[in-house]
């Protein structure tokens, strides 16, 4: 599409995402095909949490001051929520980061 320029990009959480839909909804009186189909996957996806809930959890991970942990990264670990070590290191992956053991054991504490 010609003429459409991106001029900032945002990451947002499952439950953020879950709560701008709502506002468009609640707007619109109804959802376009694309909107329903991901209304529905983030009824069977998010967990059950509150917007202050996740805003709280993203400002403690921001607090630890982790060196080269972004925005991004932050927010796929609240969308996640990883219970362990393990799960907590699969999300990066597939990412050029390496973050330190201890550091790692700081946001498991923040989070569980």
């Amino acid at each position: 599409m010609p003429g459409i320029e991106v001029i900032e990009e945002i990451p947002l959480t499952l439950v953020e995402i879950r709560e701008k839909l709502a506002q468009v909804e609640k707007r619109d009186k109804e959802l376009n095909f694309r909107a329903i189909k991901t209304k529905e996957y983030l009824s069977t996806f998010t967990k059950s949490q509150e917007l202050k809930k996740v805003d709280g959890l993203k400002q403690k991970i921001k607090e630890l001051n982790i060196p080269r942990l972004k925005e991004r990264h932050i927010v796929k670990i609240v969308d996640i929520m990883p219970q362990d070590m393990d799960g907590l290191k699969i999300l990066f992956v597939g990412e050029n980061i390496t973050i330190k053991n201890e550091d790692l054991e700081k946001i498991l504490q923040v989070i569980i």
